[in-house]
């Protein structure tokens, strides 16, 4: 843990070599000591710079990152993790409640409070320093200095937001420490003070106009050379969330200013000032192959932070991809080491159905979760619980059955021919070469041609066409097929086939009928030697122009390999509790996991950190709880909009139908809650909503899954509950600070640090 007695600035202050050689594009004069002292560094433009990036250096990463590459989710109601059984894991001290401010799992992997504070040293030491015209000589425009200015306040507001999410009010300090502190009188400020902070923070870097120049300063837009930079809607999305949180039960007190109302204005300028600076929800369409629907694709993909495309993203992590693949994957997947994070049944359950726009399920009539009451207006079928949910369903999760692959693009092989120079062909035609296509006119009752034979097999393919481009004076309805063979022997043919009137280039097609002769029979000479014959009808008089004649060889891709949860299955829930390999839910993680990875290639997304659905989301949570699902709300930026209408935009983007109007506020609510969860799942909200809510007690102490037996055909679904992790009491509502600095805290200040349940 930090120990907040460390001095936090100094005017010199010493620099390992290492550390040096990131500055090693400047040219450096170094004390001969091998000290860089602040006064040197400030008087650089490249370490000045170099020094304001580091500042970002502690936004922590997302995604697989907790102890034994686990999600938060594990932590969460969202999913029960293979490797519970684990000792020594994160998810196995959490499960069999572990937790104390002696050893907390979810700061196995990074320590919270140390990291931040380290993080919001580092800008307190820039922001000192950069404003002290004794120190900052380095020659930088006014527009440059007061764009990093403002990332780093906007950094440090961040910080300081991921520090009450976990522990609540915190010390505010926003100058470094010098050595003659007074550590006695610190205090945790509260949480409404350190909001006001925040905010404030952010408020002071978006009243830095935007520059002119297109490549400096704290700006909307920025190229995708400058992935990581942080942009004035990051400082937007940082204010409708901190809004949020504290207008929430868990942090609301009588008298505070950040009422729902309150919350409602700021998310809804943060809202509209970003749609009106061109976010948007991200819809591009998808091919089938690559992914399910554009809210599935937006997850697998990279942003590109200049919003060519990706228009949605405000920030995104910028280390490794997620690895889902490697350690929350399937076990037909190549390289897998662990099943990971299972999506509970709970989960599941919340997936609407597409076609009605309702909850298959309303709540469970037992207190184990196993007796769910299905909602019979929905079209919900527990006999085939999968058919017929939110798109997004299929997105995030693999179930039994489901494609473990998508289908992959229709291959299609192209023969050329051309006509036949063969003397008894043509016959009772007119020819005309003209190069790139022939003219042939009819001049007796049976004409027709031969083309040229193929050069190779027409092997596989499950459709195979002859194709031709042409114009014609009439319609031709009584022309005739001929599949051959060398020599005038007709091996099949096809009479009436209809050429329609053509004033301009029109494509004809003609599948060769599946009993021809044309494979691999070798009885009937080389595949190879096959050519058409084709007769243009029984009178004289037709004319018809054709070019590119062709056959057209179509081949399905194979059927992907589905997803076999069931008991006995290639992904089948396993009774060997140890075999980390194998779901313990009977679901798998699909969100962020590109098919197409493996131990090969990683194509998983990167974690969102902010995007614009979030902000619907706030704006919608924070406008019912002040006026209720229909009242608009305005600002002074955009017109009006109802929580309802946000709602609705964001179900829209993933083809649901919309919520109706009219619900109580409590049936909105419930909507609301189950809306959220959907579209932020394995995000890492769930983890902190239902603690701002204060529903941990409702929503954490177990997960249920669901076994599935395969009798011939047919599936039965029974529904278990996992092990009980008794981490639903109100101590879990916030982490525990390290018991050294607790201690060590209040031996300084006489009051005890310790959150609540903690001691």
């Amino acid at each position: 843990m930090l120990d907040m007695k460390k001095i936090f600035y100094s005017k010199t202050v010493s620099i390992l070599a290492v550390i040096v050689l990131s500055f090693a594009c400047a040219d450096l004069d170094l004390p001969s000591d091998g000290r860089l002292t602040f006064r040197d560094i400030f008087a650089n433009y490249a370490m000045t710079r170099n020094f304001y990036g580091t500042c970002r250096a502690y936004i922590p990463q997302y995604g697989l990152v907790y102890s034994d590459n686990t999600p938060l989710a594990s932590y969460s109601d969202e999913a029960h993790d293979a490797g519970d059984n684990r000792s020594g894991t994160g998810v196995n001290d959490w499960y069999n409640n572990r937790t104390s401010p002696f050893g907390n799992p979810l700061a196995y992997s990074i320590d919270w409070w140390g990291h931040l504070f380290q993080g919001i040293r580092k800008c307190n030491v820039f922001l000192a320093s950069v404003n002290d015209p004794e120190l900052a000589t380095a020659v930088i425009s006014e527009e440059e200095k007061n764009g990093w200015i403002a990332e780093v306040q906007v950094v440090r507001a961040f910080y300081y937001l991921q520090l009450i999410k976990r522990y609540g009010g915190v010390p505010l300090i926003d100058t470094p420490y010098e050595v003659t502190h007074d550590f006695s009188q610190d205090r945790r400020a509260s949480f409404e003070d350190c909001v006001d902070f925040i905010i404030a923070d952010c408020d002071a870097a978006l009243a830095i106009p935007e520059p002119s120049s297109p490549t400096i300063g704290f700006r909307w837009d920025i190229a995708d050379t400058d992935r990581g930079k942080l942009t004035r809607g990051f400082a937007w999305a940082i204010k409708s969330q901190t809004a949020l949180y504290a207008a929430s039960p868990l942090w609301y007190s009588a008298g505070s200013k950040y009422t729902w109302e309150y919350a409602a204005a700021i998310t809804k300028e943060a809202l509209d000032q970003c749609l009106a600076h061109g976010y948007e929800l991200y819809s591009v369409p998808v091919g089938e192959d690559v992914a399910q629907n554009p809210y599935a694709y937006y997850f697998i993909q990279q942003s590109d932070p200049s919003r060519s495309v990706d228009k949605e993203t405000i920030y995104e992590t910028t280390a490794a991809r997620t690895n889902v693949w490697r350690y929350a994957g399937t076990p037909v997947t190549d390289g897998m080491s662990k099943a990971g994070a299972g999506p509970s049944q709970e989960l599941v359950d919340c997936y609407e159905m597409a076609a009605t726009g309702e909850m298959p399920v309303l709540g469970y009539s037992d207190a184990d979760h196993l007796q769910p009451i299905v909602n019979t207006a929905s079209g919900y079928d527990p006999a085939n619980p999968y058919e017929g949910r939110d798109p997004r369903f299929y997105a995030s999760i693999y179930y039994n059955g489901a494609p473990r692959s998508l289908s992959g693009s229709i291959q299609k092989d192209i023969f050329p021919l051309e006509m036949s120079d063969k003397p008894e062909a043509p016959k009772g035609l007119d020819v005309t070469d003209h190069g790139d296509y022939i003219d042939y006119t009819s001049n007796n009752g049976d004409p027709y041609f031969y083309t040229t034979p193929l050069t190779r097999p027409l092997t596989g393919g499950a459709v195979k066409a002859f194709t031709f481009e042409y114009k014609s004076n009439r319609a031709l309805g009584n022309g005739q097929f001929f599949w051959c063979i060398i020599g005038p022997e007709e091996v099949n043919s096809s009479t009436g086939i209809q050429i329609p009137q053509a004033s301009e280039w029109t494509k004809f097609e003609y599948n060769i009928p599946s009993n021809s002769e044309f494979g691999t029979d070798g009885t009937r000479k080389d595949p190879a030697t096959h050519y058409i014959r084709l007769d243009l009808g029984t009178s004289a008089g037709y004319e018809i122009s054709i070019r590119n004649m062709q056959i057209e060889v179509y081949t399905p891709p194979p059927p992907p390999t589905p997803v076999e949860t069931f008991v006995g299955g290639n992904c089948g829930i396993s009774d060997r509790v140890t075999d980390t390999r194998f779901t313990r839910t009977g679901y798998y993680l699909r969100k962020f996991n590109n098919y197409r990875s493996n131990i090969n290639v990683d194509a998983d997304g990167l974690m969102k950190v902010f995007r614009l659905g979030e902000l619907y989301m706030n704006f919608a949570e924070a406008a019912y709880q002040a006026y209720g699902a229909d009242v608009p709300v305005t600002s002074a930026v955009a017109g009006a909009m109802t929580a309802r209408e946000a709602v609705n935009a964001v179900r829209a983007r993933a083809a649901m139908p919309p919520l109706p109007s009219g619900l109580s506020r409590a049936d909105f609510e419930k909507r609301y809650r189950n809306e959220r969860r959907v579209e932020f799942a394995f995000e890492e909200h769930r983890f902190f909503d239902v603690r701002r809510w204060k529903i941990l007690n409702e929503t954490d102490n177990f997960v249920t899954g669901m076994r599935i037996t395969q009798s011939g055909g047919n599936y039965t679904y029974t529904r278990f509950k996992l092990a009980e992790r008794h981490t639903n009491s109100d101590k879990y509502l916030l982490f525990p600070l390290s018991q050294n600095e607790a201690a060590k805290m209040e031996d300084e200040t006489g009051v005890n640090w310790q959150n609540p349940g903690w001691y």
